[in-house]
């Protein structure tokens, strides 16, 4: 069995940029957070139970396609190849693709909650005893350097939609970081949320268990504990709906009552009804997708769309 390994990105501590980066969201006329501070330990179990809800289509879509894409990648894929998951949370989805892959020799998983991805990692390396597991507590949407980034040729591993939390500058921005710290030749395997009905996306961000306006109000909580804060969770209203002029599901916390919060030695005013925009769903066809990815350096090999069309994965090569 390998050596249990771990990585942490040299970057400013985690809880000043995260203070950085909430002040300067709540600081402006229409208040913001980084979606990214969703997930902490509490947070990443939160999205694990979303997951489960028969409402939110993304995540068993995109799980049931998976065993056939990786059957398809092993007659596509030939040599070895690292594998590199940005935001890998539980590590469920990579199970499918290392099943079919044995080529795959060494894993590095990035997520910025550290912990939840430390557990993650040591479950998996008790099921894949051959596979080096490198896990990478860092910030994803930054950039990334990875150790021994010329060596073995990366597939890239993007599963569930996140690349729709980014606006499409950001998606394109990330893609660009993606394809540099990955290197020359590099794939990588990325799931899209497709267009579709607006009732369907409804229901997917507004369960009836209330688990996504849980996940939402959390993002509070995490700031309390990591930026001094003291925002009261039940002063604030989960509210998701459908922006189709943006093609975007948007994600708010509504102040329920005129109000104001302290974070650190910062204070901000609410009004009741004020809003903080947490988090953007964005919703691309293949095409605009695949557009978008042409823009960062990518060309499309190959795509996998559900009998129902509700979720697109896409293989892309790293163009140059």
């Amino acid at each position: 069995m390998p050596a249990a390994q771990s990585a942490r990105a040299s970057a400013t501590k985690t809880d000043d940029t995260l203070l950085r980066e909430v002040v300067e969201g709540l600081s402006q006329v229409h208040k913001q957070l980084p979606s990214k501070y969703f997930y902490d330990s509490a947070g990443s179990r939160y999205f694990d139970e979303i997951c489960q809800l028969e409402e939110y289509y993304p995540y068993r879509t995109e799980l049931a396609m998976l065993p056939g894409i990786a059957d398809d990648l092993s007659h596509l894929i030939r040599d070895q190849r690292d594998v590199v998951e940005f935001g890998a949370g539980s590590l469920v989805k990579i199970r499918l693709l290392l099943q079919h892959l044995p080529q795959i020799k060494r894993l590095l998983p990035i997520d910025i909650a550290g912990d939840h991805l430390r557990e993650a990692a040591a479950e998996l390396r008790r099921e894949f005893e051959h596979l080096e597991i490198v896990p990478i507590v860092a910030d994803f949407t930054r950039q990334v350097e990875l150790p021994d980034r010329n060596k073995v040729k990366k597939l890239g591993f993007f599963p569930g939609s996140t690349i729709g939390n980014f606006t499409p500058l950001q998606a394109v921005a990330f893609l660009d970081r993606a394809r540099r710290s990955l290197g020359a030749g590099a794939l990588l395997l990325i799931g899209v949320d497709t267009k579709k009905a607006p009732e369907i996306l409804h229901r997917a961000y507004n369960d009836k268990l209330g688990v996504t306006a849980k996940f939402n109000r959390n993002i509070l909580t995490h700031i309390n504990r990591e930026a001094g804060g003291d925002f009261d969770e039940d002063k604030f209203d989960h509210y998701a709906f459908y922006n189709p002029t943006q093609g975007r599901i948007e994600m708010h916390l509504i102040s329920r009552e005129q109000q104001v919060v302290t974070v650190e030695d910062y204070q901000f005013a609410f009004s009741k009804g004020e809003n903080i925009h947490t988090e953007n769903s964005h919703k691309y066809t293949p095409e605009e997708f695949l557009t978008l990815a042409a823009e960062a350096g990518w060309r499309g090999v190959r795509k996998w769309l559900d009998d129902e069309e509700l979720f697109c994965v896409h293989l892309l090569q790293a163009g140059g």
